[in-house]
């Protein structure tokens, strides 16, 4: 083939991985289209919503399962395998152990910088808003589902799909990680901005242990086991949260 073959078949090359681009950038932006609006109301959600907590509980259960089930439906229309997103079987019981052991670190260092924040003046709620309060043994085991949903669900759309969708269209693995991270804090806005900016740390560290591992199985017990924490130990433990 002749040069000018050659240089046919590069830009083709190059206007198939363009389109290749487009075609992830669109999808991203309709993905975020439909959760970072309902994300930033919950800068407005600080005194609660009034809906009381099974029904915040039942709604956040059904918002996050339907999100998953567009990512899988995404993965499937491009041919994709699930492992791309982290969604991997092999070496679970390690990915468990490094889960617990990176959550301690996480916790201790997630509190420390919520009391430092706090301290140069960023502002804290001392408790969280009573839709997301569970109260009662019914409660209780309704949160304990919700934050095993909650944990596989949104480190499945933060972690997994997010970084990799968000690494496509930038061609940078920080700039997909910190901004993964922005997004997943942004739903977080009832915990005041020492909250906001704790939550986007741990979003980084729930990235920075899925790209270690190439799993989300850590960063889903590290997300459960924070989650549980604050929903449902503290109140049975009688600690308001």
């Amino acid at each position: 083939m002749g040069l000018g073959g050659d240089t046919s078949a590069a830009g083709a090359g190059l206007e198939q991985a363009n389109a290749h681009r487009r075609s992830r950038l669109l999808e991203l932006l309709v993905f975020l289209f439909l959760i970072v609006p309902s994300m930033v109301f919950s800068f407005l959600d600080a005194t609660g919503t009034g809906l009381g907590f099974v029904l915040t509980a039942m709604a956040t259960i059904l918002r996050d399962l339907s999100l998953v089930s567009l990512i899988a439906f995404f993965l499937w229309r491009n041919g994709e395998p699930v492992r791309r997103i982290g969604w991997t079987q092999g070496k679970g019981l390690r990915e468990v152990v490094v889960g617990l052991l990176a959550f301690v670190a996480v916790l201790y260092g997630a509190a420390l910088l919520q009391i430092l924040l706090r301290r140069v003046g960023l502002e804290s709620p001392e408790r969280l808003p009573h839709d997301l309060i569970a109260s009662g043994a019914g409660e209780l085991v309704l949160a304990s589902l919700l934050v095993i949903v909650v944990a596989f669900a949104e480190e499945t759309i933060f972690r997994g799909y997010l970084i990799l969708r968000l690494f496509e269209v930038t061609h940078s693995r920080l700039a997909a990680l910190l901004l993964s991270a922005a997004i997943f804090a942004v739903g977080h806005g009832y915990e005041g901005t020492a909250g906001v900016a704790t939550v986007g740390a741990m979003g980084v560290a729930f990235g920075l242990v899925y790209l270690w591992r190439g799993s989300l199985i850590a960063p889903i017990v590290m997300h459960f086991l924070q989650d549980f924490t604050v929903l449902v130990l503290l109140p049975v433990l009688g600690v308001g949260p």
